[in-house]
């Protein structure tokens, strides 16, 4: 860990380019986490940016490029907390667990006027990826943004023209409070944002975001969702949608005219522009709060080269036909699912159980309290036992190179369905879908976030995957929200094989430390 006076001659560089908020960085970079005024709904607060801008900037680089990401920590705003901690969402982190992020499970935070750089290679995957704030609410308040590894063989080019930062599509919620300082479970976001911009209920002149195509070009758009708590569902009026990748999954085409998108998920899209030169609506409706497109909330603006400078007419959306169903996807590439054909057919079958007691979520009866020594700092410290790790009731040691089956049925207990679950450290397959009672086990979508669905559909989505790489990974509901009031899970994978697998830096052992020193005004 360094102090800012020593810090490092990319600086100067960073904080040049952070004035071009469209020039993407990448594989290696400082990122400068800053308090600052930003109204991208047209209302002004006090936010978290990345390199003085909201979205953070997207971080490109190739398959099997080497990341070096420096966190340099300049926050003074203890309401949305000074220290900060960053996930990079999507990668698997083999043999780099310390650099997955999640503040308490996989480090400690870091401090303000310190840097820590996230140093990890990307063998084996590309797609679309983001990164952001893993530490309590801090991502709602705007640390989150995209990051896009091309492959340079990419299986299916052959059916895109375009896919350049200028293809990049980022859904985000925003609130006029800063998370610390609302309600728990806020009732819905003030206003969505595609690209950064976007209107509210009191700022129905603000800025619209515009994707810009040229008639004839075929696009691959990068979907990202970076909520921190609703659904959206997302259309581009008159255009057909060709999903070709799920959460960094190559996927085989399938055509929709709708993608309900969760929190934390992606989707890359083939958009044929073929439509008459003009302006169409892009509509991004969150499943609760404003909803709808009076006055352009919830919308962008899809614009044809040759088109008038000016707002689509206001309309109601076409009715979907087409609409994303997730059983409907399926890999590119044969990912044979982990197990035998049959329900539990697995080395491992653990059943979630949900709950919430009116301020706590729980997971089989614990909740999720982070801890004051992070897990992996537990294990590497000696504690291999479940008895031994906390939070207690919220560490699952899962064995080595076995196969792992995670059912989560939907229940009324559990509020605020359907609840998106992210797992760190592996893509899994979806064996049972939300929507679905019928089971997948011969080509089911591989992804890292999904739904869990509604009690009211008897859902009972089911996952599986095979424990190939040590170190505790966090499992969690993705409404931020509700992983603050603790909806998670550590497993603790191959803990025998952990401290030998994921070799830490002498950096990383500052963390905690330096952590440990500050005033709790200063955390």
């Amino acid at each position: 860990m360094a102090r800012l006076s020593v810090l490092t001659p990319l600086v100067a560089l960073a904080l040049v380019a952070s004035t071009q908020a469209a020039a993407a960085i990448g594989p290696s970079a400082d990122l400068v986490v800053t308090n600052k005024v930003i109204s991208p709904d047209g209302f002004a607060r006090d936010a978290v940016v990345v390199n003085g801008v909201f979205p953070a900037p997207l971080i490109t680089a190739k398959k099997g490029d080497h990341l070096r990401l420096n966190v340099i920590d300049q926050l003074t705003n203890h309401t949305m907390l000074k220290t900060t901690s960053i996930h990079w969402h999507g990668f698997f982190q083999k043999g780099t667990n310390w650099a997955d992020g999640p503040a308490f499970v996989n480090q400690c935070p870091i401090s303000p006027g310190h840097s820590f750089l996230y140093d990890f290679r990307i063998p084996g995957q590309a797609g679309t990826f983001w990164y952001h704030s893993h530490h309590s609410t801090q991502y709602c308040d705007g640390l989150r943004g995209p990051i896009v590894v091309y492959d340079p063989n990419d299986p299916q080019e052959h059916l895109y023209d375009v896919d350049n930062e200028s293809t990049v599509i980022t859904l985000s919620d925003w609130y006029h409070v800063a998370a610390k300082l609302g309600p728990p479970f806020p009732p819905g976001s003030d206003s969505t944002l595609i690209n950064g911009l976007g209107r509210s209920g009191s700022t129905p002149t603000a800025d619209l975001a515009v994707i810009t195509v040229t008639h004839g070009k075929r696009y691959r758009f990068r979907l990202i969702s970076m909520s921190c708590d609703p659904n959206y569902v997302f259309s581009i009026d008159n255009h057909d949608l060709t999903i070709i990748e799920t959460d960094a999954i190559n996927t085989k085409p399938h055509v929709v005219d709708s993608i309900q998108i969760f929190a934390g998920q992606r989707y890359s899209f083939v958009l044929n522009a073929n439509q008459n030169v003009s302006n169409y609506w892009v509509r991004a409706n969150p499943n609760f709060g404003t909803t709808g497109f009076a006055d352009g909330v919830n919308s962008a603006i899809l614009r044809y080269d040759g088109a008038p400078v000016a707002e689509p007419a206001p309309s109601d959306p076409p009715a979907s036909v087409k609409p994303l169903v997730e059983t409907d996807l399926h890999p590119l590439a044969s990912m044979p699912v982990p197990g035998k054909p049959v329900a539990g057919g697995v080395d491992k079958a653990i059943n979630l159980d949900f709950n919430f007691n009116g301020t706590n979520f729980f997971v089989n009866n614990a909740s999720f309290i982070p801890p004051t020594v992070p897990v992996l700092l537990q294990i590497l410290s000696g504690a291999h036992l479940a008895q031994d790790l906390l939070p207690p009731g919220s560490v699952i040691p899962l064995p080595a190179h076995k196969t792992i089956e995670i059912s989560m049925p939907a229940t009324t207990h559990a509020p605020g369905a359907p609840h998106p679950f992210h797992l760190h450290g592996h893509a899994f397959a979806v064996v049972r879908s939300a929507g679905s009672t019928s089971y997948n086990y011969k080509d089911p979508i591989w992804r890292d976030v999904v739904s869990t669905g509604t009690p009211q559909a008897g859902d009972n989505v089911t996952i599986r995957f095979q424990t190939d790489n040590p170190g505790p990974w966090f499992l969690h509901c993705h409404i931020d929200f509700h992983l603050d009031a603790g909806f998670a899970v550590v497993f603790a994978e191959d803990i025998p094989d952990t401290k030998v697998a994921n070799p830490v830096p002498p950096s990383w052992s500052q963390l905690c430390p330096t952590y440990n020193a500050l005033a709790p005004e200063d955390q």
